[in-house]
């Protein structure tokens, strides 16, 4: 398809689509060139409409919260969507069970949750991250994890077939899910447990509080850069990083928190360049000084 079809399509469609459109303010690195197209569709229907027509022409990439990804200061030569505010709408299903759009935030579902008297999901108050992009990465923290929680997810395909996965039929392990990448998360159903609301309100603080004392807040970074290597050491990731690796190790502006070692932060103006030498001298570093090869948490987008 060419740009001067998507344009024609693009004034009856139920969303917006924009070209040549910045990233940099799209994800929490505040890192990134241009994309071709950037697509963010108000309806199920207008995504259905777009996938049949665009899809497999380019490349197509989802985009949650922006809060793990590192995109590439080149122009992205295919189209970002991201699903418009219709796809974060969150509602009960039964007294323990909720159904949550995947554009909504994890921090949003958890106050439902306990808005609602349901526990299970205070952990997610905790993650920054879009409904849609917990269920790719199996987010979690505090011991808890998506799969503990999740009952199936609605999704689409590429060629605008729209299906629903239960959560028993697919294999999870630590951030990760086997599923193609050829699908767009749609919704998600969770369940939890009926709770005092009070009880919930006090286990959030207490979350909330912890990570604030081990990480850091209010600058420009995508969290967790690297996976914890579970199976390979019990040491945590900002450890070995810590023992391999100079604490002010820097690359233009892209740094190493002083809080958190597996944080990199864009002090300023990093480019991608700067963050993905930061990126690859620590994995490196690690690697001698330890044996052990660290795996990305983060996305890189090219």
């Amino acid at each position: 398809m060419k740009i001067e079809d998507i344009k024609k399509f693009a004034l009856s469609i139920d969303g917006d689509i924009f070209f040549d459109q910045s990233i940099k303010k799209l994800n929490w690195f505040n890192i990134g060139g241009r994309t071709r197209i950037f697509f963010k569709p108000n309806s199920l229907k207008a995504l259905i409409e777009y996938l049949k027509l665009y899809a497999f022409r380019s490349k197509i990439f989802i985009l949650g919260n922006g809060s793990n990804v590192l995109f590439d200061d080149n122009t992205y030569e295919g189209t970002i969507i991201k699903l418009g505010k219709n796809f974060s709408n969150i509602s009960l299903l039964g007294e323990e069970t909720i159904i949550a759009g995947s554009a909504a935030s994890q921090k949003k579902l958890s106050d439902f949750a306990k808005n609602n008297n349901i526990s299970g999901l205070e952990f997610m108050s905790c993650i920054p991250g879009s409904i849609g992009g917990g269920i790719r990465m199996n987010s979690g923290c505090f011991k808890k994890e998506f799969k503990d929680v999740l009952i199936s997810i609605q999704l689409i395909d590429f060629k605008g077939v729209v299906k629903s996965i239960p959560a028993n039929k697919i294999n999870f392990s630590y951030r990760s899910i086997e599923l193609p990448k050829d699908l767009i998360f749609l919704s998600a159903t969770f369940k939890g447990k009926k709770k005092n609301g009070l009880e919930i309100h006090n286990l959030i603080q207490e979350l909330k509080q912890k990570k604030e004392l081990a990480q850091p807040s209010k600058i420009k970074t995508s969290g967790s850069t690297f996976k914890n290597p579970v199976e390979q050491t019990h040491r945590k990731v900002w450890e070995l990083i810590r023992s391999s690796v100079p604490a002010k190790t820097n690359f233009g502006d892209a740094f190493i928190s002083e809080k958190h070692a597996n944080f990199f932060v864009n002090k300023k103006n990093a480019k991608s360049n700067e963050m993905k030498s930061l990126i690859n001298f620590v994995k490196k570093e690690v690697e001698i000084k330890t044996g052990i090869k660290l795996e990305l948490e983060i996305v890189l987008v090219e």
